[in-house]
Formats: C-alpha cells, sequence, structure tokens
C-alpha cells in the first residue's frame, strides 16, 4: 500500500502546514480555555478552507475524499494544534435520517460553525443501554412537549441546538417507541448544569433538564419511533475511527514521552509505541477500505476497542514517564480513564461483537 501524497494531496498539506504555523499557536489545545474558544477554532478552520473537507458541497462542505481528513488531523497533530471539532458523527445522523428541508436548514450551520451543536442521548439511567431511556415528548398540537434529563452531554452549555431522543410512543417495543428531534436549546424549560471531570475541565459535559421544553414536530428527524436507527447511524460513526486523527495525537505523545525518558527501559512506553503504531496501521486499512465503498455497521465496535486500548495504554505510559508531579501528563492518563466508557462502555462493544460479528 502506498501511503505518499498524491500531487493534489502534497499541495493541500503545504498549504495547511503553512496556515498552521500562523494560526495554531493562537488557540489552546487542551484544558477549560479549549472548550471555550472551540467555536473559535471551528470557524477558523472553516474560514482557512479546512473544516468539512469531506462533507457534501451543497451545506458548505468540499466534497473531497476522505483522505484529506487523515491529512488535516495529522498536521493538527504535529503543529500541536487543537483538533478539528467533533461533529462528523451528527451530520452524518441528519444528513442521512433528515429530511432535505431539515438538512439545508441546519447542516450549513452545523459545519460552518455558525450554530453550535450537543447529542442528548445518554441520560442518568441510560448510558451504555441506551434504550431504556425515559425522556418523553408527548403531542401538544402541532408540537411536542420534552420532559426528561440527559447527561455526560457535551458543548452543552454553548449549543443552540440538541440532537436529541426522546421517547414518543411508551406502549412500544423499547427500541421502537423512541423519536428524535432537533431542539432548540435558547429556551425556557431547558437547564444546562456543567459537569466538572476528574482531570479538572469544566466546560466539555454537562447534564440538561428540559422540563415542559417545545420542539415543532417537523423537527422530527425521520418518522416517529424511528430514532433508535438514527441513534445506532450516530453511534457507529462515533465508534468507527475512519481517520488518523486519534492515532495521531496518540503517536505524537508517544514522541514526546520517548524524548523526555532518560531513565531505565520503561515497559509501559514501549507498549504504548506498539499499540500506537498498530492503531495507526488499522485505521490507514480502514480508509483503504472507505475509498473503496466498504461500509462498516458492528466493526466500528472492534475500532471502538482499539481506541479504548490504546489510549488507556499511552494514559499509563504517560503516567510511568512523568508521573503525578507533571499536571500535562497526568491529565493524559485521568481522560484515558474514560475512553472505556465513553461512546459505549467496553463491555457493551464486546456483546456486539460477541452477538452481531460472531453470531454467538
Amino acid at each position: 500500500m502506498d501511503f505518499r501524497d498524491s500531487p493534489d494531496e502534497a499541495a493541500f498539506r503545504e498549504r495547511l502546514r503553512s496556515w498552521l504555523s500562523v494560526h495554531a499557536k493562537e488557540f489552546p489545545s487542551s484544558g477549560d480555555e479549549y472548550w471555550t474558544r472551540q467555536g473559535e477554532w471551528h470557524r477558523a478552520l472553516y474560514e482557512g478552507g479546512f473544516f468539512g473537507l469531506s462533507w457534501p458541497r451543497e451545506y458548505g462542505g468540499h466534497e473531497l475524499p476522505p483522505v484529506y481528513d487523515v491529512i488535516l488531523d495529522e498536521e493538527l497533530a504535529r503543529a500541536g494544534a487543537p483538533p478539528r471539532p467533533s461533529l462528523g458523527y451528527l451530520v452524518a445522523g441528519l444528513s442521512r435520517h433528515g429530511s432535505k428541508e431539515l438538512c439545508r436548514r441546519f447542516l450549513p450551520g452545523m459545519i460552518n460553525g455558525t450554530e453550535r451543536w450537543c447529542q442528548g442521548f445518554s441520560e442518568p439511567g441510560a448510558g451504555s443501554d441506551l434504550a431504556s431511556l425515559t425522556t418523553t415528548a408527548t403531542t401538544d398540537g402541532d408540537n411536542y412537549v420534552v420532559h426528561g434529563h440527559k447527561i455526560w452531554t457535551s458543548y452543552s452549555d454553548v449549543a443552540d441546538w440538541c440532537l436529541l431522543l426522546a421517547r414518543t410512543d411508551p406502549d412500544a417495543k423499547r427500541h421502537r417507541g423512541i423519536s428524535a428531534f432537533i431542539i432548540s436549546m435558547k429556551q425556557p424549560g431547558v437547564q444546562q448544569r456543567p459537569l466538572r471531570m476528574i482531570n479538572g475541565v469544566t466546560t466539555e459535559f454537562g447534564q440538561v433538564f428540559f422540563d415542559g421544553a417545545t420542539v415543532p414536530a417537523d423537527h422530527m428527524v425521520g418518522a416517529p419511533g424511528e430514532g433508535w436507527a438514527l441513534a445506532m447511524t450516530v453511534v457507529g460513526h462515533e465508534r468507527e475511527p475512519s481517520t488518523l486523527g486519534y492515532a495521531a495525537r496518540y503517536g505524537k505523545l508517544v514522541r514526546e514521552l520517548a524524548a523526555r525518558s532518560d531513565g531505565p527501559p520503561c515497559p509501559e512506553l514501549a507498549w504504548a509505541a506498539v499499540q500506537t503504531e498498530m492503531l495507526t496501521h488499522h485505521v490507514r486499512r480502514r480508509l483503504s477500505e472507505q475509498l473503496d465503498g466498504v461500509t462498516h455497521g458492528s466493526d466500528g465496535s472492534l475500532d471502538k476497542l482499539l481506541m479504548t486500548w490504546v489510549e488507556q495504554s499511552v494514559g499509563h505510559a504517560a503516567l510511568a514517564v512523568g508521573g503525578v508531579d507533571d499536571p500535562g501528563l497526568l491529565s493524559a492518563y485521568l481522560y484515558s480513564r474514560a475512553q472505556s466508557v465513553m461512546g459505549g462502555t467496553s463491555q457493551i462493544q464486546k456483546n456486539i461483537i460477541a452477538s452481531r460479528i460472531l453470531g454467538l
């Protein structure tokens, strides 16, 4: 397999490097300030021509092959710049299941960063077992009225809109009674509370309370009861590392750890290096399949497990090299602990692999 850039890809990479040499240092890549300024970073990337690279042109994207997203992720990591905002799973969910009218209304603002979004899926009693969610949406004329509680909601403090799952038919089987909505976060009946993470970040996650908030019936994505199909599209995209962004950042941290490790050989660091290289080749294979038109369903659970193992291996190496006295490396370790929970726990991924791939 030839991983070298084509002439067009090389020209794009050089233009991106030149842009990053000026703009990357203007934005923090971690901590509360990163999350506070992520919207600015999103718009800066878009205005520079470096966001929405593989998304449809009619909604503000560039319709380039996904390899350009890989180049972007590699160069962002190399420059120490913030990662690109994670929106692909929302774009995939809305574009696949939403009407043309909804896509035309909402995808341009989502892609260009003028409207901020969050995802209202998980609840205190319905995280990995998402089908047990209890948030309800009941009809009231041309609207639905929403009551419920969502948690671990990224960007909820700044979001204009939320892609929300709510139960619209309490008598249907639990997977079939769920519908999806686009609901405004800037209205009475919506309350957001921040959640402080173990690494000290306070602006990444929040919990959201819906108490009589309304959403127009024509903001339902798909038909009533079709929310589960959208949810599976979203989480499947979220779990599949279709680009090299994660691997590039893990590899960069491993190299930095190796450069500062001046003691005896560190087995945690050696294992992290092996794991990172393995993940890099795995997602390159995934990219090759994607370029050939191959799509993956339940295989995303395999990808999610691999990402979890690698990130936690790198986290252990960061702790082994830097100890608890290095705030940055300690934060990398602490954040890695969440990887086996976010996007569906590792136990759930193993169950999916066993039942849907192995047929057990």
